[in-house]
C-alpha cells in the first residue's frame, strides 16, 4: 500500500472519529463460519454456560500452545450485556414512572437555575443527575431497600455528589423536604433552613448517610462498608445478608486512584453484596473523559481483569431493531470503531450529521436506516436512558450469586434534556442557568403543568397528594422500606469500662520501662477481653502490627479474613503466628492507609448504619494519616464518625534512623483543622489510658460524634505512677506534673512538655535547679489544641455577653498568678504550642520541630531541631535575660558550658 494512500486512510479515519484498529482480514471464511455453527449449536443445545467452559478449555490449550490471548480478552463487544431475549419483562408502571421522573427533573433544575437567577452566585450543578435520573428513579421505585420497621435493614447507597439536586427533588415530592428548604438550596443560613451543596450529614443529619463529593471517596468507602457487612455477619453481631451496598458515580471519577483502587479487594472478598453503578457520560468538567478512546470499554477491562462482573448498558431499546436486522455485523463494527469524542459530537447534531458520519462509512448501513427519518435518528437513545434496560441490568446485578462484585457500565448524555444550553455539551459541568426559551422547551420535553407566565420564576411543582403520581411513589417506597436517603439521629449508647475497671491497665505499666505504643497496645488489648465492649472493638492497622508491638493479638482475636484460612502459616510453630479466620477480629488491611481508613469510617458509624456501637481502634504511621489521608479523615468528621486514631511511631525526634519520610512532626497541626477531632500526645501510660477511657465515656456512653486521635511513640522509658488528681487536667489539656525547688532562688519558670520531650523538660529542670539557682514548675501539655479551643470558646462568648460575668478558660485558670517566663517544648512544629500565646501571661516561648526529618539518634536529633534538655535550658536562660534577671553575657557562658554550638544551621532551612 502507498504511503498516501495510507495517509488518506488515517485522515478519513480520524475525521469520522474512529479507533485505529489492527488488520481483521478473515484469511480463510469459511473455516470461520464452521467455527460460528459450531458455536451457535453448542448455545443453542446446551446453552451458555456450556459454552463458557469451551472456550476456556479453548484458551488453556491455546496457552499451552504459547499462543496467548490478548488484552481485548477482557473486552466484550460495544454492546449490551443482556441481550434482548433475556430481557425481564418491566414489572412498574412506566407512565406514571415518567411522569414522576420528569417532575423530579425539573425541581431538580430550578433549584439550581432559580438559585442562581436570584443572585449570589451559589452555583449548583444541573448536568448530572440529568444525565442519571433514570439510573436513580429505576432503582429508587424498584431496588434500593430503605431502612425498614427496625430502622436499620436497608441499603447502603453512596450517592454522586454532583447529583444532589435529584435526591432533594425527590425528597421534595415525597414530602420530606419543603419548597422552602429547596429555595434555600446552598443557602443553609436562611430562615427556615436550607440544603447543603453536596451529601454531607454533617450539616443534615437526619438526611445524608455518606459524603461522596470528593472524588473517589465514595467508591473506596463503598468497598469497605461492603466489606464491613461481612465482617459483622461472619462475626455473629448482625445479619446483614439482605443489605446491598451500592455506589454511583461518574466515568470522568475513575481516573482518581481512590476510585478504582480497591476493587481488587472487593472480588477478593466476595462481595457480591456490592453494585457499582457508572454513569458514563462520557463527559468530565473540562472535556470528553476519553476523546480518542472509549471509557465503557476500557472500564470495562479493568474491572473484569480484577474479577467483577460487568453489565453494559449502552444502547436503548431504539436500536434493538437495527441490531436484529444487523446480519452482516456491521452495525456493531461500526459501533465498535467510533471513539467517544465522536460519540459526544453526534448529540445535539442533526439527524443528517448522524446518517452521514456514524452510517455512511458502509453502504450497508446506510441501507440499514434509508427507511429512518433525521428526526428518527436524533432519538436513537443510549441505555442509561432506558428504564427497561436499566431494569434489566440492576435486577441481573441484584440476583447474581456468584460470589463477585457487579459494576453497572450505563452510557448516557451529560445534562441530558437541557437542550442547546448543554446537552453533551463540555460546557455541561458548569451549566447553571438557562434563559427563557430553554426553560420553555425543558418544560415542554418534560410536560410539567406549568403555564407560559410562571415557567421563567423556576417554581417548583408536586402534584396534588391524592394524584396517582403521589400514591405510586409512596406505594413504591413503602413496599421497599421507606424513603432514602435516611439517617436516625437518636443517641445510641452503651456502658463501657469506668476509670475504676481501667485503674488494672495503669497499675499494670507503671514503673516499667516501655514506649507509649506499647501502653496503648496493652490497653486495647484490655479493652478487646473486656466483658462489656470486647465484641466490639475494631482493631484496624495496616500491615504494620509487629512494628507496633501487636503481634500477640493476632492468635489472641485473628486477623479478619471472609474465606477464613486456607493454609498453614509459615510462622504456625510460635506462639503470635499469623491466624486469619472468618470470624477474626481484627482488620489487618495490608498496605492501604486509604482502604484502612474506609474501615475504620465503616466501623465509626455502624451505630447510625446498622444500629450497633463499634469501636474502631485504628493505628497506623503518623506520618501517613492525615498528611496521606486527610480526605478521608474529614469525610470522616462529615459523616459523623466515631472511634480512634492512633499515631504510631509519632513525633520528629522520636523515631530513630528511619528519616524525613517517617518522622512526624506536624499531624498534630494538620488535626486542628478536623473540628471533630479531639487530639492529644501524652507522655506516659496513665495519660494515654486516662485519655482512651474519657473518648469511650464521650463517644459510647454519652453519644457525642467526635473522634479521638492519639500520638504513640516507640522510644521506651520509664513510666511513673499516676498523680493523684490529674484526670481532669489529662483530658482538658494540661496539668501540674512535678516542681523543682531550690534554695534562695534566682528566678521561677514555668515548662511544658509533650510526649517524649516531657523528659527533656524534666532534664532541664534538673539542669536548672542545680547550675543556675532556678526553681521551675514541669507541666504536662496533653493537648495544646484542647486548651486553645476551650480558650477561644470561652474568648467568643465574653466578646457577645459584654454585660455578663466573663468566663475564664481552664488554661487562664491554670496560668493565673504563675511566675514566668513560660518555656514550651514539643516534638512538633512551634505552630503547636503557639496556639497558647493570646491567653499567656507574660513571656512566652515555644521550642519545636520546624524542618525536614534526617535519619538519625534521637540525642543527635533533638539537638538538631533545638528540642533537647540543653535547648530548653538555653531558651530559658535567654528568656531570663530579656527581663533582666541574667545578663547577655550568663547566657553566652552557659551556651559554652553546655558544649551548645551558637552557630549549628537553622533546622528549619537545613
Amino acid at each position: 500500500m502507498s504511503d498516501s494512500k495510507t495517509i488518506a486512510q488515517d485522515e478519513v479515519r480520524k475525521q469520522l472519529g474512529e479507533l485505529e484498529r489492527q488488520s481483521e482480514i478473515d484469511v480463510d471464511s469459511a473455516e470461520t463460519n464452521e467455527w460460528m455453527a459450531s458455536l451457535e449449536y453448542v448455545l443453542k443445545s446446551k446453552g451458555p454456560e456450556r459454552v463458557r467452559f469451551l472456550l476456556e478449555k479453548l484458551r488453556d490449550r491455546a496457552a499451552q500452545e504459547g499462543v496467548h490471548a490478548v488484552a481485548a480478552d477482557t473486552n466484550t463487544p460495544y454492546l449490551n450485556s443482556i441481550p434482548v431475549h433475556e430481557q425481564p419483562a418491566y414489572p412498574g408502571n412506566r407512565d406514571l414512572e415518567r411522569r414522576i421522573k420528569s417532575i423530579i427533573r425539573w425541581n431538580a433544575m430550578a433549584m439550581v437555575v432559580g438559585g442562581n437567577n436570584r443572585g449570589g452566585g451559589v452555583g449548583g450543578h444541573i448536568s448530572t443527575f440529568a444525565s442519571s435520573a433514570t439510573l436513580y428513579e429505576v432503582a429508587f421505585n424498584h431496588f434500593f431497600r430503605g431502612r425498614g420497621e427496625d430502622g436499620f435493614s436497608g441499603d447502603s447507597v453512596y450517592f454522586q455528589g454532583h447529583a444532589s439536586p435529584g435526591m432533594y427533588s425527590r425528597a421534595f415530592v415525597e414530602g420530606r423536604l419543603s419548597a422552602e428548604q429547596l429555595t434555600n438550596f446552598r443557602r443553609e443560613l436562611e430562615d427556615g433552613g436550607g440544603l447543603s451543596s453536596y451529601p454531607h450529614p454533617w450539616l443534615m443529619p437526619s438526611f445524608w448517610e455518606y459524603p461522596t463529593v470528593s472524588m473517589g471517596l465514595g467508591p473506596i468507602m463503598a468497598i469497605y462498608q461492603a466489606r464491613f457487612n461481612e465482617y459483622l455477619r461472619d462475626r455473629g453481631i448482625k445479619d446483614t445478608s439482605g443489605q446491598r451496598v451500592w455506589a454511583f458515580l461518574g466515568d470522568g471519577e475513575c481516573d482518581e486512584p481512590e476510585t478504582l483502587g480497591a476493587i481488587g479487594l472487593a472480588s477478593r472478598e466476595k462481595l457480591e453484596n456490592l453494585i457499582f453503578v457508572i454513569n458514563c457520560n462520557l463527559q468530565r468538567l473540562d472535556g470528553p473523559v476519553r476523546g480518542n478512546a472509549k471509557i465503557i470499554q476500557e472500564l470495562e477491562s479493568i474491572f473484569r481483569g480484577a474479577g467483577w462482573n460487568v453489565i453494559k448498558v449502552i444502547w436503548g431499546g431504539d436500536w434493538d431493531e437495527l441490531l436484529a436486522r444487523d446480519e452482516s455485523g456491521l452495525l456493531v463494527k461500526r459501533m465498535g470503531e467510533v471513539v467517544d469524542g465522536q460519540y459526544q459530537k453526534y448529540t445535539g447534531m442533526p439527524g443528517s450529521y448522524i446518517r452521514e458520519h456514524f452510517f455512511g462509512k458502509y453502504p450497508e448501513l446506510l441501507k440499514l436506516v434509508e427507511n429512518y427519518s433525521d428526526e428518527k435518528l436524533e432519538k436513537l437513545s443510549r441505555g442509561g436512558h432506558d428504564p427497561e434496560k436499566v431494569y434489566a441490568a440492576y435486577k441481573t446485578a441484584t440476583e447474581m450469586k456468584n460470589g463477585k462484585p457487579t459494576v453497572v457500565l450505563a452510557k448516557t448524555i451529560k445534562g441530558y434534556g437541557l437542550g442547546e444550553a448543554g446537552e453533551g455539551r463540555n460546557v455541561a459541568h458548569n451549566q447553571k442557568k438557562l434563559n427563557d426559551e430553554e426553560l420553555l422547551e425543558f418544560r415542554s420535553r418534560f410536560g410539567i403543568p406549568i403555564s407560559d407566565e410562571e415557567v421563567v420564576k423556576t417554581p417548583f411543582y408536586k402534584p396534588p397528594a391524592n394524584s396517582h403520581e403521589i400514591k405510586y411513589l409512596h406505594e413504591r417506597r413503602k413496599a421497599l422500606g421507606g424513603y432514602l436517603p435516611s439517617r436516625p439521629t437518636e443517641p445510641l449508647t452503651m456502658e463501657v469500662p469506668s476509670m475504676e475497671d481501667m485503674t488494672k491497665v495503669i497499675k499494670k505499666l507503671e514503673n516499667k520501662t516501655i514506649s507509649t505504643t506499647f501502653a496503648v497496645v496493652q490497653t486495647l488489648i484490655a479493652l478487646c477481653r473486656d466483658k462489656k465492649i470486647g465484641k466490639f472493638m475494631v482493631p484496624i492497622v495496616p500491615d504494620e502490627s509487629r512494628t507496633f508491638g501487636m503481634e500477640g493479638m493476632f492468635r489472641q482475636f485473628g486477623i479478619y479474613a471472609h474465606a477464613g484460612q486456607l493454609y498453614e502459616p509459615v510462622d504456625s510453630a510460635i506462639i503470635s503466628y499469623y491466624k486469619e479466620a472468618q470470624d477474626g477480629q481484627i482488620l489487618e488491611e495490608g498496605i492501604t492507609e486509604a482502604g484502612s481508613m474506609a474501615s475504620f469510617n465503616a466501623a465509626g458509624t455502624a451505630y447510625s448504619c446498622h444500629g450497633v456501637n463499634m469501636i474502631p481502634f485504628y493505628i497506623y504511621y503518623s506520618m501517613f494519616g492525615f498528611q496521606r489521608i486527610g480526605d478521608l479523615i474529614w469525610a470522616a468528621a462529615d459523616m459523623r464518625a466515631k472511634g480512634f486514631l492512633i499515631g504510631g511511631t509519632a513525633g520528629r525526634t522520636t523515631l530513630n534512623g528511619e528519616g524525613l519520610q517517617h518522622q512526624d512532626g506536624h499531624s498534630l497541626l494538620n488535626a486542628i483543622a478536623f473540628p471533630t477531632v479531639r487530639s492529644y500526645d501524652p507522655a506516659f501510660a496513665y495519660e494515654a489510658v486516662v485519655v482512651v477511657q474519657h473518648g469511650l465515656k464521650k463517644m459510647y456512653a454519652e453519644g457525642d460524634t467526635c473522634i479521638y486521635y492519639l500520638m504513640s511513640e516507640n522510644e521506651a522509658y520509664e513510666h511513673p505512677e499516676m498523680p493523684a488528681g490529674c484526670e481532669e487536667g489529662i483530658v482538658k489539656g494540661m496539668y501540674k506534673y512535678q516542681s523543682r525547688d531550690v534554695d534562695s532562688p534566682k528566678a521561677r519558670v514555668q515548662l511544658f512538655g509533650s510526649g517524649a520531650i516531657l523528659n527533656c523538660v524534666l532534664k532541664a529542670q534538673e539542669i536548672l535547679a542545680e547550675q543556675y539557682g532556678i526553681a521551675s514548675d514541669a507541666w504536662s501539655v496533653t493537648s495544646y489544641t484542647e486548651l486553645r479551643r476551650e480558650a477561644a470558646a470561652c474568648q467568643r462568648w465574653n466578646m457577645l455577653h459584654p454585660t455578663e460575668t466573663p468566663r475564664k478558660s481552664y488554661l487562664e485558670e491554670c496560668v493565673e498568678g504563675v511566675e514566668g517566663p513560660f518555656i514550651s517544648a514539643s516534638d512538633y512544629v512551634r505552630a503547636l504550642g503557639e496556639q497558647l500565646t493570646p491567653w499567656m501571661p507574660g513571656d512566652y516561648f515555644v521550642l519545636g520541630t520546624d524542618g525536614m526529618g534526617r535519619s538519625e539518634t534521637r540525642e543527635a536529633l533533638r539537638r538538631h531541631f533545638e528540642v533537647d534538655a540543653e535547648s530548653i535550658v538555653i531558651a530559658t536562660l535567654s528568656r531570663l535575660s530579656k527581663a533582666g534577671v541574667f545578663g547577655p553575657e550568663d547566657v553566652q557562658k552557659a551556651i559554652e558550658d553546655l558544649g551548645y554550638n551558637p552557630d549549628k544551621v537553622d533546622p528549619y532551612y537545613a
